[in-house]
């Protein structure tokens, strides 16, 4: 994706020293694009855990980098297993993080020290190359949802569609999930209008999806998260595309929290409710998401203050509730496969049970 006409991708190699990392300090956006140089595994994590990036295929990705940067500094079997082990618990619900991590290992282990590093480069190129042809699949299969509606309504009026969070570009490493069938609408002429779900504590809707699609020139307007419900009963959502941090066998979706009120809202006013995601991001073992997907609770610093921008231009952060007030932080939660209307894969299209995926996915069936 481009940002002021210059493609990015959202983690690269230095092509000077051919072996640190850059990404895009997610926390800084919308108010200034800061690119920051990773140069060992402690950066790596720390980013990470604080949410410098975020999005589990892009989390997944940075983390396989970070491995790579461990392995400079040493890389013997001791050393690659307890590396793994740290960066899988940076962040616990997104399953594209343990799957890049397994995926790393299943690459490394059989090769001897000296032969790790390379390798390592190697095998994260291989993760960041195929998540992007991913996620550009997802937008050619997501696009005729939306053809359909516009052509159904043939008024020329926008097709209007609600997303939760951040799914986009700088979630991944390139089209993102969610948001990359509506880059391909707006890029095919198509006129659509996204309705941005803030997506409080952390704001990645009002700062980072709204930030995007405004550089890609693509309609929208910021709503307040209880907003949502509204739209669909007065007939101002045609669509709801979300992303997912973790997928079950079964299509139980874990996403960032809130994202269970709106498919309740969704299916209490006849809305399709669609979540985008790379096969990566589902997680086989895992059958019923209510038990078996951990939920991260994050501080309660996120919940009672806020960071934002000042008339003259300074970056401050509030308090927004009462001294001594406690607060909760669930960063995530599971929509039932249930009220799933369907899942957007880079294979197609499928019902969220096991039985669809199985179809798009005949090789897990086992």
């Amino acid at each position: 994706m481009k940002i002021g006409n210059v493609p990015y991708r959202s983690v690269w190699v230095d092509q000077d020293d051919g072996w640190s990392i850059h990404i895009f300090d997610q926390t800084r956006l919308p108010w200034t694009l800061d690119v920051l140089r990773l140069t060992d595994m402690e950066q790596v994590a720390h980013a990470i855990r604080t949410m410098q990036v975020r999005g589990a295929p892009l989390i997944g990705a940075v983390a396989a980098y970070g491995l790579a940067l461990a392995l400079r500094v040493d890389a013997a079997d001791a050393a690659l297993e307890r590396d793994a082990a740290l960066l899988a618990a940076t962040r616990p619900t997104a399953i594209n993080l343990r799957w890049a991590i397994e995926r790393m290992l299943d690459r490394l282990r059989p090769l001897a020290p000296a032969d790790r590093v390379a390798a390592a480069y190697d095998e994260a190129a291989r993760i960041c190359d195929e998540d992007a042809a991913q996620n550009e699949s997802i937008g050619r299969h997501g696009l005729p949802l939306i053809e359909e509606i516009a052509a159904r309504r043939g008024d020329g009026k926008p097709v209007n569609i609600l997303t939760h969070c951040n799914a986009g570009w700088i979630a991944t490493v390139d089209w993102g999930t969610a948001l990359a069938p509506i880059y391909m609408a707006h890029d095919r002429g198509l006129n659509v209008h996204v309705w941005v779900d803030e997506t409080r504590p952390r704001n990645q809707g009002a700062a980072l999806t709204a930030w995007e699609l405004g550089s890609h020139g693509v309609p929208h307007t910021v709503v307040a998260d209880n907003a949502g419900g509204h739209l669909m009963q007065h007939h101002a959502v045609d669509l709801v595309i979300v992303g997912t941090d973790r997928v079950t066998r079964t299509g139980d979706v874990a996403n960032k929290i809130g994202t269970y009120l709106k498919a309740l809202a969704a299916r209490d006013n006849g809305v399709p409710f669609w979540v985008a995601l790379p096969s990566t991001t589902i997680d086989w073992r895992v059958s019923d998401g209510l038990t078996e997907i951990p939920i991260e609770e994050r501080s309660g610093d996120e919940v009672t203050a806020i960071t934002g921008r000042t008339g003259d231009g300074r970056i401050e952060t509030v308090h927004l509730t009462p001294p001594g007030s406690q607060a909760a932080n669930p960063a995530f939660d599971v929509t039932p496969a249930r009220l799933v209307t369907g899942l957007i894969t880079e294979r197609g299209c499928c019902e969220a049970t096991a039985a669809g995926l199985t179809t798009l996915f005949p090789e897990q069936a086992a």
